[in-house]
């Protein structure tokens, strides 16, 4: 049974993509959120063994989860995934824990080398 990933994004078909990036190399995708308030509440129910997070989410951000998730299990490893390449967004993520920074559009090579990392590290 591959890594249990959880996918957080606001859009449907970005979801999907990552969903299908990670089936199709042998992850298990054990949940999805569309906001950051929902990926909190899945976090404590799947412990999933990652977690792809978008930043710009109605009700609670992605940063904003980060930090609940990190709050929740400070070994939690999460990749921040944004079409925004803001500076300001990376360097909160980062010092919030995350562990990876994708910016969309994004090839499946490198969101597989995050993931990878990531599980690694």
């Amino acid at each position: 049974m591959g890594k249990k990933v959880l996918i957080v994004d606001d859009a449907a078909f970005m979801r999907m993509m990552i969903k299908n990036i990670l089936t199709k190399n042998g992850f298990e995708v054990v949940g999805e959120a569309s906001n950051g308030a929902e990926a909190v509440e899945l976090y404590k129910k799947l412990k999933p063994d990652l977690v792809t997070m978008d930043i710009t989410m109605p009700e609670m951000d992605g940063i904003e989860a980060l930090k609940k998730i990190k709050e929740i299990d400070p070994n939690a490893k999460v990749i921040m995934v944004s079409a925004m390449g803001q500076q300001q967004l990376v360097i909160e993520a980062i010092q919030a824990g995350a562990k990876d920074f994708i910016v969309k559009p994004f090839q499946p090579d490198r969101l597989l080398e995050a993931v990878n990392k990531a599980l690694s590290s």
